[in-house]
């Protein structure tokens, strides 16, 4: 069997994923944005609420870099009975 070589990705897409993991690493660790006590959302202070909105915005920048890079489609529910029934 012939294995072709994957499509390789452009390099715009390959920026564009590094500069959002970046964002997504630089805002957790760049401590300055969020180390304040105001402005609070009901009891919680900047603090809390901002790594609590952080978390699904790391893992949405996350998903999408990996939909970007990704090369070959997801197989679907009928492809991989079929894949099955092969064997």
């Amino acid at each position: 069997m012939v294995r072709h070589a994957s499509p390789t990705k452009s390099p715009a897409i390959k920026v564009t994923v590094t500069i959002m993991l970046a964002v997504a690493i630089g805002g957790a660790l760049w401590v300055p944005i969020y180390a304040h006590l105001l402005p609070k959302l009901g009891n919680f202070p900047f603090f809390y609420w901002y790594q609590l909105i952080l978390v699904p915005v790391t893992a949405f920048l996350c998903w999408v870099s990996y939909l970007l890079l990704r090369t070959e489609p997801a197989p679907s529910a009928h492809e991989r009975e079929r894949e099955e029934a092969r064997r």
